[in-house]
């Protein structure tokens, strides 16, 4: 099982829909996946459950997130292991590590979202468990055993979920921050994928990324030093590597005398994230390989160009884009996506193309 962390210093560029759009095309490639949403925003869960089963699910929880022993002791041993195995958040996974108590034996199900592809939802108070991370951080250079759950937790909910269903690759969608909790997501994932919109924002946020790699690395190194044996099998093997970038948003002009197909004010943002990536990003945690990986987003040109609408749709109905025009009861909107039917379908080639070129590279690992 591999864990890829979708993530990028700056917001709106993509991530959740990529996130979502790029598991539904492994799965359709005979990949089982989970995705994880451990962005508080918690929009990759929109795309599986509708506001309402969400708010079921974080309200059924509310007891355990404030104190998680306390609400335990409320249920009987066969209420609890019905509640246990319901659908629920990752920070309610979490929860039993942040306060200090026994994790459960038994995983909570998660969300099934269609054939291959399932997904643990967030939960916007995962800031909780952030400020418990940071606050162990420390302890955990010292071997502390508590600081040491903690700073492995959430690599060992995707291994563990692995082992008893049988996922190939695991998909973590992140928030733009490069806090603790981010920290410790990117670096103890075998691999990372930076979504990028073609502005300048997106280049400064590929900088942030290095300088935070850099530092990560040293800090990761350090702790694995210091640990004994038997609490070094709780960190990967190896510090986190790129797997490449994609482009999201960029505007289509079939007239555009570039390689790319784009607008020129696009174009030039969008040739300049190579470069960024080989000055900023630490080597070793580029993927070692004779083919230049980075030279271009990863996928090529599939997924480069602006969506419109198209990714609103597929949330609403909680389907890939590519599905959305063949769904049934899609209301008001019907003529309107019957009439960009073709857009739609399109839009699979392009995700299929991504996906092949992440398994290429995930061999590379």
């Amino acid at each position: 099982m591999k864990i890829i962390s979708v993530f990028n210093n700056k917001g709106g560029v993509g991530k959740s829909t990529l996130t979502y759009h790029l598991g539904a095309a492994l799965s359709e490639k005979g990949k089982k996946v989970l995705l994880i949403d451990l962005d508080p925003q918690s929009n990759l869960t929109l795309y599986g459950l509708s506001e309402a089963r969400l708010e079921e699910i974080w309200n059924s929880e509310d007891e355990y997130i404030a104190d998680y022993k306390a609400a335990k002791s409320k249920m009987s041993d066969e209420q609890f292991k019905a509640f246990q195995n319901d659908n629920h958040s990752i920070h309610y996974l979490l929860k039993p590590i942040e306060d200090g108590e026994s994790e459960e034996k038994e995983l909570s199900t998660p969300v099934s979202l269609r054939p291959n592809l399932d997904l643990i939802p967030g939960r916007l108070t995962l800031h909780l468990f952030e400020n418990k991370l940071a606050k162990h951080w420390s302890e955990a250079f010292l071997g502390e055993p508590q600081a040491i759950r903690i700073v492995t937790s959430v690599r060992k909910i995707c291994e563990d979920y692995s082992q008893k269903f049988g996922y190939d690759i695991t998909l973590i969608d992140t928030s733009p921050s490069l806090g603790s909790l981010n920290k410790v997501i990117i670096s103890s994932a075998d691999a990372i994928l930076i979504p990028c919109a073609p502005d300048m924002f997106s280049d400064y946020g590929i900088r942030n990324i290095g300088n935070a790699l850099s530092v990560w690395s040293r800090e990761f190194n350090t702790m694995y030093s210091l640990l004994s044996d038997s609490k070094r099998k709780y960190f990967p093997s190896k510090f986190v590597k790129l797997l490449g970038y994609t482009v999201y948003n960029a505007k289509k002009r079939s007239d555009a005398p570039n390689e790319l197909n784009i607008a020129l004010a696009h174009y030039n943002y969008a040739k300049k994230i190579p470069t960024t990536i080989k000055t900023f990003i630490p080597s070793d945690c580029l993927i070692n390989s004779g083919k230049k990986y980075f030279d271009s987003s990863i996928g090529g040109n599939s997924v480069i160009h602006g969506h419109g609408t198209l990714p609103t749709m597929a949330q609403k109905y909680k389907a890939p884009m590519w599905e959305v025009p063949n769904l049934p009861n899609l209301g008001d909107e019907k003529p309107t996506i019957k009439g960009n039917a073709g857009s739609y379908f399109d839009t699979r080639k392009g995700y299929l193309e991504l996906a092949n070129d992440v398994l290429e590279r995930l061999e590379l690992l």
